[in-house]
């Protein structure tokens, strides 16, 4: 309560003060005013009134929600005489709610630029961070119901039109975009920017904890915060790997894959744009949640991490990923736009590495064939055949368990964001991995270009001497030198198996678009343990692979 009053008292008029100064200094530099083209000849008083009659107006607005917590909002409005207005006056509405331990400043940019288009654009500070009311709800019942309480602001003190509501956000905000989309019959398009489509595959894919990237979220949270009792028990039974039924449950009711039903019988158009080396947000679980929708939509992937392909947009500086956005508010909820979604939904990739932009029907088109690649018994130096038809069984390779071979996904945040700017994903020297701690598998050099287009798939037989564990997949890039650029990977936790008994596991690697040069090989590597996850192996245990008669071992590989 006494944090309650605190927000309510002095530091909101200090807050309101300095936002006023950040958004003048925005105004002065002229990202809050709109240049027109004949700028470079001297207008005559006519044109400098309509110049100034042309800017949108901005102001703040504290947002009250029915159980009282009050909301920090930006609102910007277009000028009167702005295109896009019915015959009484009223824009098309696109709420933002800002990203994860972000405020409503973040869309200050995106907010001027969308009222210079004619839509009334409201952002808001999601309850729990910075002045906003509340404990961080991540998108619970709370933040769903703030969603609906915003919109209903907007149309009572707006001229925002009822029949014409979108929604954009960015991480966090993406996820609320959807959830809206499912429990706001009134919302009519949405645009998801590095946002979850299933918060359980994100932070639990292949029953593994992704530990760094729950600690990254902890990180950004922390200084502007205030976690509500759930989520931070939620939080240290998954750092201490206790009642993760429950954690999986709690993430269940925060995916918007929990409720796609919805979304499709409100007919809500869906745009989703992720990044190939999202670590917060795997890519696996935006495809897997475009699939289901069978409302207009459309899906972009290209090279990053977790939120770094929109950056430049919050800058107000071009991005392909904010352009995306605009155009599909534009056509659905003004009618015209450049995306063509009338085939069931379109699917838009940048490939890593050569840098090409392909587009799809659907996702199944994206690849074309599979390759199945079987792995052979490793040789004198520890290196299996990848590939060759004719790969025996009855072999096996073991690896001391719990032990860090220096294969691993990179670091969250940085590794996808190095690979989308300098083309350098995390990166090894194959021939040097310990085979005591690594099993390597590798292909013969491809005469020819091969082009991965989706999610590769790993079947093999596991031997563990403990009941629990882990096992890491990565498939790299070998060049002649021996280096290995990631391509993809995956973990795949077990528990309450036998002993020394055999079993098999199946590993789903993260969804990908990569051209593999032709002279290249691609090499397949097994280990226990990776720095951005919690396993399971212990250390000091052992684990075999291996193929028998009745359960060979095999790559499984999508190519275009």
């Amino acid at each position: 309560m006494a944090r309650s009053r605190r927000t309510a008292g002095r530091p909101r008029d200090r807050h309101r003060t300095t936002t006023a100064v950040l958004v003048t200094a925005l105004a002065l530099s002229g990202s809050l005013v709109t240049t027109p083209a004949s700028a470079t000849s001297r207008p005559g008083p006519r044109a400098v009134q309509a110049t100034a009659h042309a800017a949108p107006s901005f102001r703040l607005a504290d947002i009250p929600m029915k159980d009282g917590t009050v909301l920090k909002a930006d609102v910007f409005t277009p000028a009167p005489g702005t295109p896009g207005a019915d015959r009484n006056g009223r824009h098309p509405l696109v709420v933002q709610p800002a990203s994860w331990g972000q405020n409503d400043l973040e869309y200050v940019a995106q907010g001027r630029q969308l009222a210079a288009a004619g839509y009334v654009a409201v952002t808001y500070t999601v309850r729990g961070f910075w002045r906003s009311g509340g404990q961080v709800d991540v998108a619970g019942s709370k933040d769903v119901g703030d969603v609906s309480g915003v919109i209903d602001w907007a149309l009572a003190h707006t001229p925002a039109d009822p029949q014409r509501i979108g929604m954009v956000g960015l991480s966090l905000g993406g996820g609320l975009t959807l959830m809206g989309a499912a429990f706001d019959p009134r919302i009519k398009a949405v645009a998801a920017l590095s946002g979850w489509g299933d918060l359980v595959d994100s932070l639990y894919s292949g029953q593994t904890r992704h530990l760094q990237a729950a600690a990254l979220l902890h990180a950004i949270e922390a200084p502007t915060g205030r976690p509500s009792p759930e989520f931070s028990r939620m939080l240290a039974d998954l750092y201490a790997d206790r009642d993760i039924p429950q954690v999986v449950a709690w993430a269940h009711k925060r995916s918007p894959a929990a409720y796609v039903d919805r979304i499709n019988a409100h007919g809500t158009a869906v745009f989703l744009a992720n990044a190939w080396g999202d670590s917060i947000f795997n890519p696996s679980q935006m495809t897997a949640f475009y699939q289901r929708l069978t409302v207009p939509k459309r899906l972009e992937l290209r090279p990053g991490d977790h939120a770094t392909q929109e950056l430049t947009s919050l800058l107000g500086l071009h991005n392909a990923t904010w352009t995306s956005a605009r155009h599909w508010l534009d056509q659905h909820l003004k009618g015209s736009g450049g995306n063509d979604d009338t085939a069931g939904g379109s699917v838009h990739l940048q490939v890593r590495r050569s840098g090409a932009e392909e587009n799809y029907p659907d996702w199944r088109a994206v690849s074309s064939r599979t390759a199945h690649l079987r792995l052979g018994d490793p040789n004198v130096h520890g290196t299996g055949t990848l590939g060759t038809s004719t790969a025996g069984s009855g072999w096996h390779k073991e690896v001391a368990g719990g032990t860090d071979s220096g294969a691993d996904g990179g670091i969250a945040e940085l590794s996808g964001a190095l690979d989308q700017f300098t083309g350098l994903p995390p990166t090894v020297l194959v021939p040097l991995l310990p085979r005591s701690s690594a099993a390597v598998w590798q292909s013969e050099p491809y005469a020819t270009a091969q082009r991965v287009r989706g999610a590769a798939r790993l079947h093999t037989q596991i031997t563990a001497s403990a009941p629990q564990g882990t096992v890491f997949a990565y498939l790299y890039d070998v060049d002649a030198l021996g280096v290995g650029k990631l391509i993809s990977h995956a973990p795949q936790s077990w528990s309450g198996k036998t002993p020394g008994r055999a079993f098999p596991l199946d590993v789903s690697l993260f969804a990908t678009a990569y051209d593999l040069p032709a002279g290249h090989r691609l090499a397949l590597v097994l280990d226990t343990k990776d720095p951005l996850y919690g396993g399971r192996t212990p250390k000091g245990s052992s684990v075999s692979f291996g193929a028998t008669a009745a359960g060979p071992s095999e790559l499984t590989v999508p190519l275009r």
